[in-house]
């Protein structure tokens, strides 16, 4: 969720943020599953 993933990188109240970091992982891990990574 939005709200965690900002609190577990240090910006709590930076709730675009962490819409951009959960939004890269979730990607991220998509590729290294299909083993594009």
């Amino acid at each position: 969720n939005i709200s965690m993933t900002a609190k577990e990188y240090g910006e709590e109240d930076n709730l675009v943020m962490g819409a951009n970091i959960a939004g890269f992982l979730k990607v991220a891990n998509a590729m290294m599953a299909q083993g594009v990574v």
